[in-house]
């Protein structure tokens, strides 16, 4: 991986897979979950291909020595409690600098995919359903879709030409498979065409997770 880039408009930092691709055709942002870092989701570049530039962002919010995050959670008999305004400042951060890095090398929105493990992919959702002209496709790898963002969907003929991935474990303790349900049912409501698997896992991510996960983006990628 790259050193650490910092963008002072967004007040992002990433790291670039190595080795990035010199006219790269197409773009996979990899967003790691609450207390991870940048380098959570590196084994999922692997498969991504010699053309794909694969960026790895680390979350504005500072937990721990290497400890990050998107926005504070609290879990709660009554299910998640979030910081509403941490998560919706980090949506829009992402999708300015998702925007400044297909500016700068030249790749469209129709080649772009944002996907993430648990917080990370609860904000790949974020993304995806809120600014679809930016992204091809999102990923939420044993996360969720936060019903805050209800209020903030894209319209439906904007949503019509996005695509998401749904991957959790059946025996999540962190985030319930009802999630999974949800965000499933939620995205058919909004005609948004996805694929939802469900694993004999906890929560984390799996080889058979990982394996659908990158067919999924190779498959999306391929159409355009």
């Amino acid at each position: 991986m790259s050193e650490l880039i910092r963008d002072t408009d967004t007040g992002l930092a990433w790291r670039v897979v190595q080795p990035a691709p010199t006219t790269p055709t197409a773009l996979l942002v990899l967003l790691h979950g609450v207390g991870g870092n940048e380098t959570q989701l590196a084994h999922l570049a692997a498969t991504a291909g010699k053309d794909v530039l694969v960026v790895l962002p680390q979350g504005r919010l500072a937990f721990g020595p290497g400890q990050f995050g998107w926005f504070r959670v609290a879990f709660t008999p009554n299910g998640p409690q979030i910081q509403p305004e941490e998560a919706e400042a980090s949506r829009t951060a992402l999708i300015r600098w998702v925007e400044r890095l297909q500016r700068e090398h030249g790749i469209a929105p129709a080649r772009t995919v944002i996907a993430g493990f648990s917080q990370g992919g609860i904000m790949s959702a974020s993304v995806g359903l809120t600014a679809p002209e930016r992204v091809a496709g999102f990923g939420v790898l044993s996360g969720r879709i936060l019903p805050e963002l209800e209020t903030l969907l894209a319209p439906a003929e904007s949503l019509r030409n996005v695509r998401g991935f749904i991957g959790h474990g059946m025996h999540d303790g962190k985030l319930p498979v009802a999630w999974a349900e949800r965000a499933d049912a939620w995205l058919t409501q909004l005609g948004v065409e996805h694929a939802t698997r469900l694993y004999p896992i906890d929560h984390t991510i799996s080889p058979a997770m990982q394996a659908d996960f990158e067919a999924w983006y190779h498959s999306l990628l391929g159409k355009v």
